[in-house]
Formats: C-alpha cells, structure tokens, sequence
C-alpha cells in the first residue's frame, strides 16, 4: 500500500513538473534585453562599444521574431542607461514571455574566442542550451558552452532566461565577425530560431 502510495506521488509530482515546464516553453512573447547603455559602455576597443552592437543585434532579431508571428518587448531601443532589475522587473510584469539578454565579451588577455549562453536556473539551462546549440550550428563559432552564473538581471528574473554573449571584441578574429553586420544578422537569427526551438520543445 505504502509502494501504491509513493508511485502515485511521483506521478502526481512528474506530472505538475511537466505541466509547468510546458508552460514555460509556451511563451508569446519575448523580451529582448540589449545590454549596457548611455554611461555604461560595457567592453569597449577604441571606439566600437558593445552597448552599440548589443542593441543592433538586438532590433535585428526583434524584426525576425516579429516576422516570425512573435510579439517582442525591447528593454531599450535607443542608447540609454536601464537599470538591471528594472530590465528584469520588465520580463517579470510581461505576460507569457521569456528574457534574452544580448552581449559581448572581452578580456585583458589573447585568445579566448567563441559565443557563449549563460543561465540561472534550470528552465534558463533548458533555454540557454537550444540558443547555444542554434548559434555554434549556425554560424560555426567556437563553441564556448552553456553556463551558470548569477548574474542579477538572470537571478531576479521569474521568467525563463538567457545571456547570450556574441563573441570576444577583445580577439581580433571575434572582432572582425562582430563588426560584420552579416555577422550580427545571422547571430539574431540563430538566437531567434534557438527561442523558437525552445518553443516547440
């Protein structure tokens, strides 16, 4: 009986897990975060800043999902300075949605190349995982993983979440990607398709 009781549990749990999981891929709309802004450049190499390719990015894979039949809700569309939890607040007050958080790398050392996804917890790995899969696929970049991290706009968000950090401006061969406006549509479009992978998942 005690056996009984204890699989029925575990049925009754999988299938309330499942259930939320579902609907959490069910989403209608997504939040399109371009990282920094105004005073806060992020990575900067001379005079090309990453709050600038962030946010071209970012309006590019707005016009697919849009074309995709997808509503979308940019956390800035000009270049101005948001802070995170307001960012994140966004994702949390829009209805059916998820964040993606648009970025790029850099670092004081030769090197390092390549695209990464980054997650808080374990719906963000589910949906980190088909962007990061989609990119590297897509666009044949090194290959930089899917990882966690407790970055604040990820950990204050209750909707599922992803960063995206599209290449390193401090690598020269990065860099001459990510100048590469078909570079940085064809990384809008492989975010997109990895969202909508995570839809029908």
């Amino acid at each position: 009986m005690a056996i009984r009781r204890l699989l029925r549990l575990c049925i009754f749990v999988f299938s309330v897990l499942s259930a939320a999981e579902l609907q959490a891929a069910k989403f209608s709309r997504v939040v399109i975060d371009s990282g920094h802004g105004a005073q806060d450049n992020g990575a900067r190499i001379g005079y090309i800043y990453e709050k600038h390719l962030a946010l071209d990015v970012a309006r590019r894979l707005e016009r697919y999902l849009n074309a995709q039949g997808i509503r979308t809700v940019m956390t800035r569309t000009t270049d101005v300075f948001i802070p995170l939890e307001e960012r994140s607040e966004l994702a949390n007050q829009t209805r059916d949605s998820i964040l993606v958080s648009i970025h790029f790398n850099m670092v004081n050392y030769a090197g390092p190349k390549g695209v990464e996804a980054w997650f808080y917890n374990e719906e963000g790995r589910n949906l980190a995982t088909f962007v990061q899969e989609e990119i590297v696929s897509s666009l044949r970049t090194a290959n930089r993983g899917v990882k966690f991290a407790r970055y604040k706009i990820l950990r204050t968000c209750t909707r599922p979440a992803v960063l995206v950090e599209g290449g390193f401006i401090s690598t020269k061969e990065d860099l001459k990607r990510c100048l590469d406006p078909k570079y940085r549509e064809a990384l809008a479009i492989s975010i997109g398709n990895g969202l909508l992978r995570y839809r029908k998942s």
